[in-house]
């Protein structure tokens, strides 16, 4: 029997060797400077490892040996961020850099060059990582921007990852952000690796990147040597004094064991920052990984605070990107592709070619009129470039290259999927195919748009779901998916009585919706959620929306002559109003918003955090809204409540600390019943 002296010494051992593998880990990632030989550090590894495996009572979850310690998962499970996740507006030219300067003074009322903190905008995936008492607990991607996928099995495989913060004064919370990256060298190795065991190769390094966050069995993601570049702070608790300027929390990361850009810099004005970007320009090709531009931020905190945001970006930020790589190939042909809204789109079929790290052979024309104004014409040899990095774009054509008995393009008098008549209004730059609710190419997008999170929120419809429907004649039109049953659904191939009952209950449970997400799941062109929910809280119901003209629907925020002409076409349609009352008659229903003098939530506000059981927090923002409520992200002395569902995180102590009423998931409800 191990006497209690002989176990305390093993304890102190095992620490003593964790410290020692942290310290050098820290060294190498972090600081760069290795102290010891990979020999030296595999030794002690090997030790450790050898120590915990004969006393697995030693192991620890913050062990360096634990990086792959979880076992495959079935599924990535959705994860809400404390912060959203915002992206950055771009600037491809000085001019545009310059105007987002002036842009600043002119917000700040201020004078004089500011200071600015330069970091490279690597091209890779961005990711937000949790720590609780310095503890790694959870990572996840940056969805869309509120909700993510969570890849901490995968995270924590990546040895730039501290699992366990160092130094002192570290938050009982913090969430950073950063971008996981796979270097030049490693990815030519990952290829080469692919290509001798006949597997496919990825196109960029940023695809390779993401690809490994993506796999669900974390031996696969260790084996691809990602790293890590933190970048900001996502959430943090009170129990933490922010430093006043964004460079010196890159320092308080870096002496935390968290991986910072080596090249960040604090510059002086407009002028620091272009001289940065002319720097970063010429060594790009010299780095060991791929960037795409630099990005600049306001480096005073209370000026970024004072600057706030737009839409979902920050005010106080710019990415400055690259020229875009560019290369010449060949247009084999131009066809059109219909969208969800009937939109004729011609597209370029190209020649494959390589252009800014990724194999193209397809680029969209934007539209007929953008297609003539440049003059492409099938046989043409041009330009196409990756804007950003990003987006393939034919920018012209090379005119002295061009083959006799070529023509212009023309539009098709036909809809290519449905044969129905096509139309170009004058002065409008889209043509448009008639076949509405006929066309297949419309009405798969309609269903699938219909049934998409934001919208009706049918889980289990998806593409090949929508596909099946459609190929067995069960759907013809949204209002068919309420006349589904789960005896029709369990024949289609692959389906069983169980995935059938599901989907069913999906359907019906969509039945129960508010009038913003109904008014956005119709497709009605240019109607996005935000314009939704404004005509939704302008009009209260949707018969006066039905029936609004364009000059009542501008009325409206945010909806101008363009946007009101298309809903007042979308509702005088016979077959859309008909379609609206079948879903109706067949129980698809939502509480009219009252009147804002009965609102009775107005001067209200409220907080959400964590996750509800018996609806999203889209659902429970919006019910607030349209009580009258104010929905902020953060917990203050004038918030009202504070709504806490299961792992509630630091919002929650912030209001116990203020005193601020909480509510449990069963009394907001019951709050919600009460004043509805």
């Amino acid at each position: 029997m191990t006497s209690k002296k002989s176990i305390d010494d093993l304890v102190k051992q095992a620490e003593e060797l964790r410290r020692e593998i942290d310290e050098h880990n820290y060294r190498y990632y972090v600081l760069e400077e290795p102290s010891i030989s990979d020999a030296e550090f595999d030794r002690l590894f090997r030790n450790l490892q050898t120590l915990e495996e004969a006393h697995p009572e030693l192991l620890t979850p913050d062990s360096p040996t634990q990086r792959v310690g979880a076992a495959v998962i079935g599924a990535f499970a959705p994860v809400n961020h404390y912060v959203p996740m915002l992206s950055l507006n771009n600037a491809f030219s000085e001019e545009e850099v310059q105007a987002f300067d002036q842009r600043i003074h002119q917000r700040l009322g201020i004078e004089g060059p500011l200071e600015y903190c330069c970091e490279t905008k690597l091209d890779g995936v961005a990711v937000s990582i949790v720590y609780e008492e310095g503890l790694l607990i959870r990572a996840a991607t940056r969805g869309d921007g509120r909700t993510g996928e969570e890849i901490t099995h995968n995270i924590r495989t990546i040895p730039s990852v501290p699992l366990k913060l160092r130094g002192k004064n570290i938050p009982k919370l913090l969430e950073i952000r950063g971008e996981v990256y796979l270097g030049k060298a490693e990815f030519a190795a990952l290829n080469e690796r692919s290509l001798e065991r006949g597997e496919k190769i990825f196109v960029n390094p940023r695809n390779a990147a993401s690809g490994s966050l993506r796999q669900l069995d974390p031996t696969i993601t260790a084996s691809r040597n990602l790293k890590i570049y933190c970048f900001s702070l996502g959430a943090v608790s009170d129990d933490f004094d922010m430093p006043e300027r964004h460079s010196d929390f890159l320092l308080k990361m870096k002496e935390w064991g968290l991986r910072v850009s080596p090249l960040a810099d604090v510059v002086k004005g407009v002028e620091g920052c272009l001289a940065y970007y002319n720097k970063l320009q010429k060594i790009r090709g010299e780095l060991p990984y791929e960037i795409d531009g630099v990005v600049y931020k306001v480096n005073n905190r209370n000026y970024q605070q004072d600057l706030g945001f737009v839409s979902r970006a920050p005010r106080w930020a710019v990415a400055h990107k690259f020229p875009a790589s560019e290369e010449l190939t060949l247009v084999q042909d131009i066809d059109f592709q219909v969208g969800r809204t009937g939109t004729l789109t011609p597209t370029a079929r190209l020649k494959p070619v390589f252009v800014g790290g990724a194999t193209v052979s397809n680029a969209t024309l934007h539209n007929l009129d953008e297609t003539w104004r440049k003059d492409i014409r099938v046989g043409d040899t041009v330009i196409v470039r990756r804007a950003g990095d990003v987006i393939p774009e034919v920018v012209g054509a090379v005119i002295e290259k061009r083959p006799k008995g070529t023509h212009p393009v023309s539009l098709p008098k036909t809809c290519p999927v449905c044969g129905s008549e096509v139309i170009k209004p004058e002065g409008e730059a889209y043509a448009k195919c008639t076949g509405g609710l006929y066309c297949h190419a419309q009405l798969k997008s309609s269903f699938l748009h219909f049934a998409s999170r934001r919208a009706m929120d049918i889980e289990g419809l998806g593409e090949r779901m929508v596909d099946l429907l459609l190929e067995t004649n069960l759907i013809s039109d949204i209002s068919d998916l309420y006349c589904l049953t789960e005896a029709k659904i369990a024949e289609l191939p692959r389906m069983g009585e169980k995935s059938a009952e599901n989907l069913i209950n999906a359907i019906a449970h969509s039945k129960d919706t508010t009038l913003a997400r109904f008014l956005y799941s119709l497709g009605i062109p240019n109607v996005g959620e935000a314009t939704a929910l404004n005509l939704a809280m302008h009009f209260k119901s949707l018969e006066p929306i039905m029936n609004a003209d364009e000059e009542t629907l501008q009325s409206v925020p945010d909806i101008g002559p363009i946007v009101a002409a298309q809903i007042v076409a979308f509702f005088r349609q016979p077959c859309n109003q008909e379609i609206i009352q079948k879903l109706r008659d067949l129980g698809v229903h939502w509480q009219d918003i009252v009147t804002e003098e009965n609102q009775p939530l107005t001067d209200q506000t409220f907080v959400l955090t964590g996750t509800l059981q018996s609806l999203t927090r889209d659902e429970a923002r919006e019910r607030l809204q349209a009580l009258g409520a104010k929905v902020t992200n953060s917990v203050s002395a004038k918030t009202s409540y504070v709504v806490a569902g299961v792992d509630p995180g630091s919002k929650l102590e912030k209001a116990e600390k203020l005193n601020v009423p909480i509510l449990d998931e069963e009394a907001f409800l019951k709050l919600l019943d009460s004043v509805s």
